[in-house]
């Protein structure tokens, strides 16, 4: 930068100034840096600089699985927001693993991040760590919190899956809820949602499936709907799945065992998801479910984070926001 300031001929801080925003100085000193600036390539090193500032411009975000088209979207919400504030997002992922999780926390840390988003894995992150750093950095726990401390925006889930449980209580037979797998906690306050409405309704709650602790969610509700099917079936025609990754799997193990799963007298078995993602829409046949806000849930994280930066005491004290959730009705149930 000093190089440049002096083959440009001005200071290094009008040069600096330019990077952090070219409309911030006059429109002849703009055109003489951008002359420079093409003859000689020059470009700053974004991370060096945010290391030497005492609060950079990037914020961090890590997500579970970054091939899940749930965190695909909230990524690319994240990455939205934090461009129109100004910021860098820069996105990283743990794979479903805490060694891995543990890495990207070291990551952002040292990267000086002005804040973090963060999907945990919950039952196994590293605790002492994530503490750590929200002791440093603003933090926002997204999608799933990783206990009852800390900011968390999130969707509702003891409003989404009263929803669909309700649903199908009464288009039907009651649903019996596959397990899902123990990630986040997201597996857990789901079945105590279900557990809470059906006694609710005065209903016998009915479970299948074996939990497992793997984000692979298409290959264990395959394998343990097969599993199922084998064994007799279903206690109910009506298959309540956690998430639409999980139903996927179950209707490919239906399909597979020569099942038609629709809403009529002449199928099988109903099924229904939880989330909406993007190919719910296309699946055979098309997949009830219920809607999360998935962007806006990106937004309100990002505008927390920064009111977190900002210093509001509402957001560092543990403020949660949870959103509703909207059902969806297609041809599988």
């Amino acid at each position: 930068m000093e190089e440049f300031a002096q083959a440009v001929g001005l200071s290094r801080p009008t040069v600096s100034k330019f990077f952090q925003d070219p409309m911030s100085v006059r429109p002849k000193t703009r055109a003489r840096i951008e002359a420079v600036l093409k003859k000689s390539g020059f470009r700053p090193n974004l991370f060096a600089v945010n290391l030497n500032r005492r609060r950079s411009k990037i914020i961090g975000l890590i997500i579970p699985d970054p091939t899940d088209p749930f965190y695909m979207t909230l990524a690319q919400r994240v990455e939205t927001e934090a461009t129109n504030a100004g910021y860098l997002a820069l996105v990283l992922s743990s794979n479903g693993r805490p060694e891995i999780e543990a890495r990207a926390i070291e990551t952002i840390t040292a990267l000086n991040v002005a804040g973090a988003l963060i999907a945990p894995l919950g039952e196994t992150s590293h605790r002492a760590q994530l503490k750590s750093l929200a002791r440093e950095t603003p933090l926002i726990f997204v999608d799933a919190p990783l206990d009852e401390d800390g900011p968390f925006v999130g969707t509702d889930n003891h409003q989404t899956i009263p929803l669909i449980t309700e649903y199908l209580c009464r288009s039907g037979e009651p649903p019996t809820y596959l397990e899902m797998p123990r990630t986040n906690r997201n597996s857990s306050d789901r079945r105590a949602a279900y557990t809470a409405t059906m006694d609710r309704l005065g209903l016998e709650p009915c479970y299948a499936g074996v939990p497992a602790s793997d984000w692979d969610f298409e290959r264990v509700a395959f394998e343990e709907t097969a599993r199922i099917l084998r064994e007799g079936g279903f206690a109910t025609r009506t298959v309540l799945c956690p998430n639409d990754r999980m139903a996927l799997g179950v209707l490919a193990a239906m399909y597979e065992a020569g099942l038609k799963v629709g809403y009529g007298p002449d199928c099988d078995y109903r099924v229904a998801g939880h989330d909406n993602q993007r190919f719910s829409a296309y699946t055979a046949p098309p997949l009830t479910t219920v809607a999360q806000d998935c962007d806006e849930m990106g937004r309100v994280a990002v505008r927390m984070l920064l009111d977190h930066i900002a210093g509001d005491d509402q957001v560092a004290g543990g403020q949660k926001i949870l959103l509703a959730g909207a059902l969806v009705l297609r041809k599988s149930a």
